[in-house]
């Protein structure tokens, strides 16, 4: 059985690959959930990853949509039952490079951090970047957050950047995977433990 960190570094892949060029072929289906959850499956069926909705934490960046925005995103192993979950950021911004690199639960828990990616938009006139990464969130925290999650974010420049993730997206996620776990192909895997272990 897969561990929950072998599964975090997939999920990891996988986010790392979700802008590249795919193999020939139709990508698979994605489905908006009743919870307004998007929920697809990866790996020919093998992983079901959940995306919930945008929110912004910034404005969009020279106005493109699709930048400075964070979102929950989750994975369910098939064959193991094990399940992951991401607080995802994309920061674009100018000026020097900040460099993420550390998360945390506001005024609580170290949480890890996950570095997807870093690309340079431009240096002229002035540079600029945009960074994509996530905090590894404990399915245990998530389930004791009725009023929601402050995640906050440092990064090497000494930037800070607090992220509040409002209790109804929490509760709409959770009930997604809930919903997958309940269907027979989910449920023919392991169930998912009562206490779910903690990240490291």
């Amino acid at each position: 059985m897969k561990t929950l960190s072998a599964l975090t570094a997939v999920a990891c892949l996988l986010a790392a690959l979700t802008g590249c060029v795919g193999a020939p072929g139709a990508p698979p289906p994605k489905v908006v959930t009743a919870t307004g959850v998007t929920r697809s499956e990866e790996q020919g069926g093998r992983f079901i990853e959940f995306v919930g909705p945008q929110q912004p934490h910034g404005e969009p960046f020279l106005g493109v949509s699709g930048t400075n925005f964070d979102a929950l995103r989750s994975w369910i192993d098939t064959r193991s039952g094990e399940t992951a979950h991401q607080l995802y950021v994309e920061d674009s911004y100018f000026g020097a490079e900040r460099n993420w690199e550390a998360a945390h639960v506001l005024g609580g828990q170290a949480l890890r951090f996950i570095p997807i990616s870093k690309n340079e938009i431009t240096c002229q006139n002035g540079c600029s970047y945009a960074e994509e990464f996530a905090a590894g969130l404990p399915e245990a925290l998530l389930r004791e957050s009725p009023r929601g999650l402050a995640i906050s974010f440092t990064a090497h420049s000494g930037a800070e950047q607090t992220i509040i993730v409002p209790a109804d997206l929490i509760q709409k996620q959770l009930a997604a995977v809930d919903e997958a776990r309940a269907s027979p192909r989910a449920a023919s895997a392991a169930p998912a433990p009562a206490n779910p272990p903690r990240e490291q």
